[in-house]
């Protein structure tokens, strides 16, 4: 993309990495400006250190601000879908939201009602997670703006579970939640990456009656990056689209550091590759959720996750800046 001729003045961009120390400075995403630092974000980068509603490893809490360090190296230009992402949209930082950590219902109707006050400064959201559960109050939140939406979910398990000792707001049950309440579109619903055991076959039964389809990872690795991303493009065509990222997609070596690892997964190279060749969906937000550090050897989760957001931030990059900067392609 080039900027057209006596336009918009250029977002405020992150320090360049190539003029100052990888590890010194401050810590946003991809040294991004903070949200108090700019007129206003086009995107919006903001981190939910909640993770009451694990059922296994606890320590999501602490995934957001990995990931920003993560994202310390991270540079200006994305080769791979050829456009400087935090040049031609303004990306901000807007730290983290502050949500209940005993109280899953009260967590949830802050981090929702948190969301709701930046979607509606007209940011779309990058939200670098904390737990699963998280995924139903942003959703709740996007629809609010954009209607049901589409939801592609990446990740090892179904979440479409009802309930756990008795609770209905863990990470284990989102999409239930979502498609009850109507804010997801259940005609443009997939699963991407499952696998390993679960409770029965009724799980699958029911999962498919809330309109899901599902992509293994093992279809992945049978059927190629190439032909999983355009099965999904057909999925979801141009409705709005929410993609949520659990980390544990990634087989555990790719990501050791999460709460419910399962063998088998995808590489961290197959899921770069398929969010790129979804880049001419209409992606109004995202979330990657469950990086859990205590776990993160060398922290390649972290990292992974860290080059996971850079790509969803550059699709929503390139979809606003035609309107927002005055680009052409």
């Amino acid at each position: 993309m080039t900027a057209q001729p006596n336009g918009p003045t250029p977002p405020l961009p992150p320090t360049e990495t190539d003029r100052t120390l990888h590890f010194a400075g401050q810590a946003t995403f991809g040294r991004i400006p903070r949200i108090d630092q700019v007129e206003k974000a086009d995107i919006a980068v903001v981190g939910v250190p909640f993770d009451g509603g694990v059922s296994y490893r606890p320590g999501a809490r602490f995934g957001g601000n990995a990931i920003r360090e993560a994202s310390r190296t991270l540079r200006p230009y994305n080769p791979a879908q050829d456009v400087y992402p935090f040049h031609y949209s303004q990306v901000a930082d807007a730290g983290d939201i502050s949500a209940n950590p005993f109280d899953a219902n009260e967590a949830v109707e802050t981090i929702e009602a948190a969301a709701d006050e930046l979607l509606a400064g007209g940011s779309r959201l990058m939200t670098l997670g904390g737990d699963h559960t998280i995924a139903l109050p942003l959703l709740r939140s996007v629809a609010k703006k954009h209607g049901p939406v589409a939801v592609l979910h990446f990740d090892a398990h179904l979440d479409t579970w009802d309930e756990y000792f008795g609770q209905q707001y863990t990470h284990g049950m989102p999409f239930r939640r979502a498609v009850e309440e109507g804010v997801i579109d259940t005609s443009a619903l997939c699963h991407v990456g499952t696998r390993g055991p679960i409770y029965g076959k009724k799980d699958l039964d029911d999962d498919a009656k809330l309109g899901f389809g599902i992509v293994t990872s093992a279809d992945v690795m049978r059927r190629g990056v190439d032909e999983i991303a355009q099965q999904l493009r057909e999925r979801v065509g141009d409705r709005p689209l929410y993609i949520s990222i659990d980390i544990d997609v990634l087989d555990p070596a790719h990501a050791p550091g999460t709460g419910t690892p399962e063998a088998g997964g995808m590489t961290s190279r197959e899921l770069l590759e398929i969010l790129r060749g979804l880049a001419d969906c209409h992606l109004v937000s995202a979330d990657i959720v469950e990086v859990a550090p205590a776990y993160d050897h060398a922290g390649i989760t972290s990292v992974a996750a860290s080059h996971a957001a850079y790509e969803l931030i550059t699709i929503m990059s390139k979809q606003i800046a035609p309107v927002r900067w005055g680009m052409s392609k």
